[in-house]
């Protein structure tokens, strides 16, 4: 018998694939898509799952609680990927991360647990944890959030696990690191990156470029959190890494490669502040459940380029580029 998912922020780059990966592997199941379309949400690619008569998109935000409650009880899994997620737009406006992803997290969960929603999982991010200098982060280590953005997941993350403490509400939080691949909104560094570079168009690289990010393929992110919906301990967090560590620099001169570009095509630029030096987590807990990333970032940054490179029509009219 299939599943009723609600998936929040599911227009956006991750959200987006994780609809596509349930349509793909559960034929009986729906989803319904509530999205707000804001600069990251992509029209086009709501259009593109509409081509699947289970995919039913609803436009509208996770603060709205009047919209929130009508779509709540239609649904047995929510999947919370909605959020204001881009660093450098947090230190600018840091007012609508706290609202979308604080207040929107408590609308949507107060929700949940009200109606009984078996399924809740919180799609939080590594850069919670702070700059780790070495080793990498457990699930129980320290929040020390850089960020607005980064202290907006922290405390969305903190809301959900208080009301398995004091609802006992069995909600589960993924962290997971640096994600890459198709439908990835071009303000991000990848595909910032690869769209300047296929358009002859310099990159701009914070510092010395040696910051260090673990980089996950995003269909295995979505894998792994699919696999949670089923084999997650309710009330858990789980942590989701490649174990992966590129530098900046290096991940930028593996781009200039593929390309077929030089490194007069790297602009270096000044630091953003409170830049985190170094992302790693432990994800030991997950793969102990069987979850494995399929993918290396050699394979994967490779496919990912052509996808770019063959998707103009999706990306150009983000970047306001005339075909």
């Amino acid at each position: 018998m299939g599943r009723s998912y609600l998936v929040t922020g599911g227009a956006g780059f991750i959200g987006s694939n994780f609809v596509r990966r349930v349509l793909d592997t559960e034929p009986d199941s729906i989803v319904t898509n509530l999205d707000a379309l804001t600069y990251a949400g992509v029209k086009a690619t709501v259009d593109e799952l509409d081509s699947s008569d289970r995919h039913s998109f609803v436009p509208g935000d996770i603060r709205d609680a009047e919209l929130v409650e009508a779509l709540m009880p239609k649904h047995d899994v929510v999947v919370n990927f909605a959020a204001e997620s881009h660093v450098d737009r947090s230190i600018d406006g840091p007012s609508v991360f706290l609202e979308t992803n604080v207040v929107g997290t408590g609308v949507l969960i107060d929700a949940a647990r009200r109606h009984g929603v078996d399924r809740y999982v919180q799609v939080s991010t590594d850069e919670v944890y702070g700059s780790i200098a070495d080793g990498f982060a457990a699930e129980d280590a320290p929040l020390l959030p850089s960020s607005p953005y980064s202290a907006s997941k922290a405390g969305a993350d903190l809301l959900v696990e208080s009301y398995r403490v004091t609802f006992d509400y069995p909600a589960i939080v993924t962290r997971c690191t640096n994600n890459y691949g198709p439908y990835q909104f071009p303000e991000k560094m990848l595909p910032l990156f690869i769209t300047n570079l296929s358009e002859g168009s310099k990159v701009p690289l914070y510092g010395d470029g040696l910051n260090e990010r673990d980089w996950l393929f995003v269909e295995d992110h979505c894998s792994a959190i699919h696999m949670l919906v089923d084999e997650g301990t309710p009330g858990e967090v789980y942590n989701i890494g490649a174990n992966a560590q590129v530098a900046n620099i290096d991940l930028t001169k593996m781009l200039l490669n593929l390309t077929g570009r030089d490194e007069s095509f790297i602009e270096y630029v000044a630091d953003r502040p409170g830049h985190d030096r170094r992302y790693a987590v432990d994800s030991s807990k997950i793969r102990a459940l069987g979850w494995m990333p399929e993918h290396t970032i050699e394979e994967r940054l490779s496919t990912t380029v052509d996808w770019y490179r063959n998707r103009t029509d999706w990306w150009q009219p983000l970047k306001g580029v005339k075909s």
